[in-house]
């Protein structure tokens, strides 16, 4: 998803993943692609890596990293696959194969990770390798109706003359609303010399009206069936008062209504944590997430009066939410469908990044644009 973003304003000299699920997805699109590597970062040679790359992009693994993960951070498992990436980095740059341009992705938990110092740890490592750095929290709902808010770190190398840099990539300082209050905090806890390396990314505000999300939903759905009137009534049942009245309102409209829900443990009257289905109407998905365990899958209920059907999201709908064309072609297994989507980037969100910042500061340079 990255790619698709990205566009054909780039040519993609060399992609690696280690899910050959995802691998086939990427091939199902993009043809049989020489530059796919299908590895463990950690078994990659840099030798393996062709030419000076303009732009690298790396989305790490954020499970160690996120509010609801393991806490594990920078030494997890799988966010710690961020060392050998990084490892192959510091390669080029004493080989003189400098990446001009360095994105990070992952989720917003990386700012607050054991108390900022893994925030502080990736900063302080691009810019001990001579980057500038500066942070962007991107949501997703800016241009999909989907709540997904996702921290872009973009490094750029002190080979390029930040002088020259089209006007208005800088700004004096943090601005609304992709400089959030956590971004600020965590850029404050850094130490001086790191914030002397800091830049504050100046990237526009869409003023395009976001499509509702029951504009994404498919009327005949694939991949899935919709519940038995007991399945739904069950999920009604797990609703607490609130979220029963939301849905009451909404019948007594008359109105045909699209909403989401998703099961969640919560905390009842005793302080015993129990299963809760919590709806929303607003015309906004919750964030898409992998499929571990049945709270993690997003249900729709579709309300025509007194007639309420439920049913899990389609594949189609997530790869909707996403921003991925409908020609994309869909994993025949839903939970590997729903996997790539719900571990992927927000396609439109890293267009706007690299309409308006990427690009900008390669074509400021007259460098070449191979990622």
């Amino acid at each position: 998803m990255a790619r698709l973003g990205l566009g054909s304003d780039w040519l993609c000299a060399f992609a690696n993943d280690i899910s050959e699920k995802k691998a086939s997805a990427y091939r199902e699109y993009f043809g049989d692609c020489a530059e796919l590597l299908v590895r463990d970062v950690a078994e990659i040679a840099s030798t393996e890596l062709p030419g000076t790359p303009t732009l690298v992009w790396a989305s790490f693994p954020c499970q160690d990293l996120s509010l609801a993960g393991s806490g594990a951070g920078l030494n997890g498992r799988r966010s710690g696959t961020f060392k050998p990436f990084w490892s192959l980095i510091q390669t080029l740059v004493a080989e003189g194969r400098i990446p001009k341009l360095i994105v990070l992705e992952n989720v917003i938990g990386a700012l607050t990770s054991h108390g900022g110092q893994d925030f502080q740890t990736l900063i302080g490592t691009l810019t001990a390798a001579g980057y500038k750095v500066g942070c962007l929290v991107m949501d997703a709902v800016r241009f999909l109706p989907q709540s997904r808010q996702r921290l872009f770190i973009i490094g750029a190398h002190s080979t390029i003359n930040m002088t020259d840099c089209v006007a208005g990539l800088k700004a004096p300082g943090p601005v609304a609303p992709w400089h959030t209050t956590s971004l600020r905090n965590a850029y404050s806890a850094l130490p001086k010399n790191l914030q002397a390396e800091w830049v504050w990314w100046n990237v526009p505000v869409p003023d395009r009206p976001v499509a509702p999300f029951a504009s994404l939903i498919e009327d005949e759905p694939t991949g899935v069936h919709w519940h038995t009137n007991a399945q739904t009534e069950r999920l009604i049942g797990l609703m607490a008062p609130l979220h029963k009245k939301k849905l009451e309102a909404v019948m007594r409209s008359g109105q045909r209504l699209v909403g989401t829900l998703y099961k969640r443990a919560r905390p009842n009257e005793q302080g015993v944590n129990v299963q809760r289905a919590e709806v929303r109407f607003d015309q906004v998905s919750g964030c898409l997430r992998t499929p571990v365990g049945g709270s993690s899958r997003q249900t729709i209920l579709v309300v025509e009066g007194k007639r309420v059907r439920s049913r899990l999201l389609s594949p189609r709908e997530a790869a909707r939410l996403m921003g991925v064309p409908d020609s994309y072609p869909l994993p025949s297994n839903y939970n590997d469908a729903y996997h790539i989507f719900g571990d992927g980037l927000a396609v439109p969100v890293v267009s706007w990044l690299n309409r308006h910042l990427l690009l900008p500061l390669a074509a400021s340079q007259r460098i070449g644009k191979a990622a």
